[in-house]
């Protein structure tokens, strides 16, 4: 969990943005939080939240690292062109999800298809050359002495024609003028916003049409967390992109995305829209404030 303690103007801090009116203990937010998944999410809902389309999906998703399990049987769907945000508490198991379906846990049971096709056991330089998704880590990831052009070269190192690379770096800054501003500076210039920039459009270069994000706002300032989740938007509707995201910040989250799902202890405890699981009264308690 993150920070419970007091909140300026009373009440405690919660899991996302806001306050809570009245204490919440971490005991008591673990205690609730369990209770979640008794109810279950059936896979007919998860179909119709992804309007049923099922681009990605994941039924019985059983993987951890090494000997420690740390999902046990997600199930997830999304369509073409959708958004889903995952969030939970501390350790529920999101960024493993990601990590799953990218191919870097150890899957002991269940199965990921993108469009049909199995890609469980895909490796993770297959995912993005063969299968078309991307992932992009939460931490920073630039190479600060590289200049920003070097950086995104760096996203197309699977590619064996090299001015087909040069010409897919282009690309991506001609549809980024502020990078291109900067295309000869080195990245440890660029502010906060611009390097988060520069590791969405490097992931971008191979022209993936599935993108894992990893905490996009994680140590930005308000601002930046606007613009990046403006960008993120773009790529989501007139870019036609699908977006598997893991947010800290879970009201942004799921204020952006079509669909949420909420984790705890390795499962899946509830699924809605983005905009119904903000007026949920337990979503709103246990991780967004109040």
């Amino acid at each position: 969990m993150t920070d419970t303690g007091p909140a300026p103007g009373g009440g405690v801090s919660g899991y996302g943005e806001g306050k809570l009116g009245a204490a919440v203990s971490v005991e008591q937010v673990t205690r609730e939080s369990a209770s979640l998944i008794e109810r279950g999410v059936p896979p007919a809902t998860l179909d119709d939240l992804a309007g049923g389309d099922d681009f990605i999906s994941v039924r019985g998703l059983v993987a951890g690292y090494g000997r420690m399990e740390i999902l046990h049987g997600v199930d997830l769907q999304v369509g073409r062109g959708q958004s889903l945000c995952l969030i939970g508490p501390n350790g529920a198991g999101k960024s493993t999800v990601l990590h799953s379906i990218y191919g870097l846990t150890t899957i002991t049971g269940g199965a990921i298809r993108k469009e049909g096709r199995d890609i469980t056991r895909m490796r993770a330089t297959d995912k993005l050359r063969a299968a078309g998704i991307a992932y992009i880590l939460q931490d920073n990831s630039v190479f600060p002495d590289m200049t920003v052009e070097e950086n995104l070269q760096m996203g197309a190192y699977l590619m064996s024609d090299k001015a087909a690379a040069q010409a897919a770096v282009g690309g991506v800054l001609d549809k980024y003028p502020r990078l291109a501003e900067r295309r000869s500076q080195p990245a440890r210039v660029l502010s906060g916003g611009e390097r988060r920039l520069l590791e969405i459009s490097r992931a971008l270069v191979m022209d993936p049409d599935v993108l894992l994000v990893d905490e996009p706002s994680i140590g930005l300032e308000p601002r930046f967390i606007d613009l990046v989740f403006d960008l993120l938007g773009e790529l989501c509707g007139d870019g036609g992109k699908t977006i598997v995201m893991v947010e800290q910040n879970a009201r942004k989250g799921l204020a952006f995305a079509d669909i949420g799902y909420v984790l705890v202890s390795g499962e899946l405890a509830m699924a809605a829209r983005g905009d119904d699981l903000l007026r949920d009264d337990r979503v709103g308690r246990l991780f967004l404030g109040g």
